[in-house]
């Protein structure tokens, strides 16, 4: 492009310097998570999740070990016990009906690799850990939708 004067003239750059946010700026502390023991009533459990408005949470063990993950469609086999085996569910548990396929993220990691994760996986909340292994917190779908929402409302 050239001015009036007929010099070249560099066409500033209109687009946004992206910086991805991390993790841990979006994710649920595990101070604030809703977590389970691997003993809690599964009845209890589904009342806990309706309660909170959530679809899942972690489960850790008495060392406050990760050793598995109850959501809400793990939940819907309570009812086949009920309906199809004519089972007692006030005697299940949460290890009764909890997964231990659940996928970690590095507490290193940014909003990015979260996305891509999710984009490329079937899940819809991601456990974030140290590197140890311990649970640092939880990072959900609808959190990187408030990452897209604090870059675009930015500038």
């Amino acid at each position: 492009m050239k001015n009036y004067q007929q010099k070249s003239v560099e066409a500033k750059s209109i687009q946004k310097e992206f910086k991805p946010g991390k993790v841990t700026d979006y994710m649920t502390p595990v101070e604030k998570l809703i977590t389970f023991l691997p003993a809690t009533e599964i009845v209890e459990a589904v009342e806990v999740l309706l309660k909170h408005q959530i679809t899942g949470a972690p489960v850790l063990n008495e060392k406050k070990e990760l050793v598995g993950l109850i959501d809400d469609k793990d939940c819907l086999k309570v009812l086949f016990d009920i309906a199809y085996h004519n089972q007692p569910v006030i005697t299940s548990t949460v290890a009764d009906y909890m997964t231990n396929v659940m996928k970690t993220i590095s507490v290193h990691a940014n909003t990015v690799e979260v996305a891509d994760t999710f984009l490329k996986t079937k899940y819809k909340r991601l456990l974030v850990v140290d590197d140890r292994g311990k649970l640092q917190g939880q990072i959900s779908r609808q959190d990187i939708l408030r990452a897209i929402r604090d870059f675009t409302t930015r500038f």
